[in-house]
């Protein structure tokens, strides 16, 4: 059996938050490659990188455990200055989205959704097996949504329950800087922290240890 490589999903201590405490020999921040650590702090001095962390920081300190997440986005999007937002969107919660786009036009924001079946391509089309036809004929199409958001020039985008797998394709081929507002999980009702909650109980079955 190959030996678990120790990181922080593992670590009890989190002394990196409070700095109180003696760090675990594992530990991320004490065997961190300098290379790594400084190619990632110099990222911070750009100027797109460095408008986005303070912006992120500010909402968290000035709305903690206030906000709500549409809050949230609202707040970080006008602190970016953005003035366009995109809505890449599951079309399975376009009324959710419209609902959001409404919220988000209410503030001032310009807003432009694109539908994950756009383009009504067949799944069979790019190789995808015939029997995944039983859900549905049409793919969800993620890089015509970012290359379709991308052309639109978008200064901000939000995904909305997009599949998983094809959020990862979003945001590979978005242009602009992504936030999510709807993580999609039909069974807990779009929250998947629910599964984790309860795997010592209800959803015990996804442990396999």
């Amino acid at each position: 059996m190959q030996e678990r490589v120790m990181s922080c999903i593992d670590c009890g201590v989190k002394n990196c938050d409070k700095m109180d405490k003696t760090y675990p020999d594992f530990c991320l921040t004490t065997n961190m490659d300098p290379e790594v650590y400084q190619d990632a702090m110099d990222r911070y001095k750009e100027e797109d990188n460095h408008k986005v962390m303070v912006a992120a920081a500010e909402v968290e300190y000035e709305h903690y455990c206030q906000y709500t997440r549409v809050e949230e986005i609202i707040a970080f999007a006008k602190k970016i200055e953005a003035k366009k937002i995109g809505i890449a969107t599951c079309v399975g919660l376009l009324k959710e989205s419209r609902t959001l786009a409404a919220i988000l036009r209410s503030h001032g924001f310009e807003v432009y959704g694109i539908a994950c079946k756009a383009g009504a391509t067949p799944k069979t089309d790019v190789g995808i097996p015939e029997k995944c036809n039983g859900i549905g004929i049409n793919m969800c199409n993620p890089i015509l949504q970012a290359k379709t958001l991308n052309k639109a020039k978008t200064d901000l985008n939000v995904v909305v329950g997009l599949c998983v797998g094809h959020d990862s394709l979003f945001y590979k081929y978005s242009e602009a800087i992504t936030t999510t507002a709807v993580t999609k999980d039909r069974v807990t009702g779009h929250n998947p922290a629910a599964a984790l909650y309860t795997a010592d109980t209800y959803y015990k079955k996804l442990r396999n240890d």
